[in-house]
């Protein structure tokens, strides 16, 4: 099992920025993805950013320019800065990764794994 645990999360004025970070931790053999999602209208998630093992990534149209998604694979972590926040920004995001497990020597497939969320609100 792979535990995700968000931070980063808060309130913060229009323009102002945040960074959000994304630590997974449990049997961990390997993590090909890492990314952030949030609620949007019509879809259960949106894809926000997110960042491969090979180091390519992808974004939304709407943060392109203002969000850069980073990880420091040593420590399983995943980074999200966020500046020039608007209140359309607001929303609790999600840390997803796609990560296989080992257990002894038995070594799981690629499973999807989601944290608790942590919210951000811009204000106006």
């Amino acid at each position: 099992q792979v535990q995700l645990v968000e931070s980063g999360g808060g309130l913060v004025r229009r323009g102002g920025s945040l960074r959000l970070s994304c630590v997974a931790s449990g049997s961990i053999f390997s993590i090909s993805f890492m990314g952030w999602y949030r609620p949007a209208p019509g879809k259960q998630r949106e894809l926000v950013a997110a960042v491969t093992s090979a180091g390519s990534t992808n974004y939304a149209d709407s943060v392109k320019g203002r969000f850069t998604i980073s990880r420091d694979s040593a420590k399983n972590t995943v980074y999200l800065q966020m500046n020039s926040l608007t209140p359309e920004d607001t929303a609790v995001y999600y840390c997803n990764v796609l990560a296989r497990t080992v257990a002894g020597t038995v070594l799981d497939g690629s499973r999807n794994y989601w944290g608790q969320g942590t919210q951000v609100t811009v204000s106006s």
